[in-house]
C-alpha cells in the first residue's frame, strides 16, 4: 500500500514529532524562522523543510518582513484533528470517572481495614 505524502494532510504532518515541537513553539505566537532554529536547537534546513510540509498543509502561514520570513500557527487547519480527537473525549471522560470511583472504594476499604486492624492488635 502506497504511503500518503505528507503534504496531503494535516495528520500525517503532525505525525513528525519534530513539527508537533513547531507547531507548540508558534502556539505561543509567530516566530521569525532563526528564532525557531534557536529554540528547538536544529539544523536551519531541517527547520525550513519542517516548516514547508507544515506550510503546504496549511498548518502555518508565512508572511515576509524585511529580510525575514515569520511564520504563525494557522488554528483553523488543526480542526480537523480536534475534531477527530474531540470524538474519544466521551470515551476518555468515561473512563477516567469510572476509575475515580474504583480508586475511592479502594480508598475505603483501605480505611476500613485500618479501623479494624487497629482494635485486633489490644487482643
Amino acid at each position: 500500500m502506497a504511503r500518503v505524502a505528507t503534504t496531503t494532510d494535516a495528520f500525517n504532518a503532525v505525525a513528525e514529532p519534530r513539527r508537533r515541537q513547531i507547531l507548540d513553539v508558534l502556539a505561543a505566537g509567530e516566530r521569525p524562522v532563526n528564532d525557531l532554529v534557536r529554540r528547538l536547537g536544529l539544523a536551519q534546513p531541517l527547520v525550513s523543510k519542517h516548516l514547508r510540509v507544515l506550510r503546504e498543509v496549511g498548518l502555518v502561514d508565512v508572511r515576509d518582513e524585511g529580510r525575514q520570513r515569520i511564520y504563525r500557527l494557522n488554528g483553523r487547519s488543526l480542526k480537523p484533528i480536534h475534531d477527530w480527537v474531540k470524538n474519544y473525549e466521551q470515551a476518555w471522560a468515561e473512563r477516567f470517572d469510572r476509575l475515580d470511583v474504583v480508586l475511592e472504594e479502594l480508598k475505603g476499604a483501605e480505611h476500613t481495614g485500618k479501623e479494624q486492624g487497629d482494635g485486633s492488635d489490644d487482643e
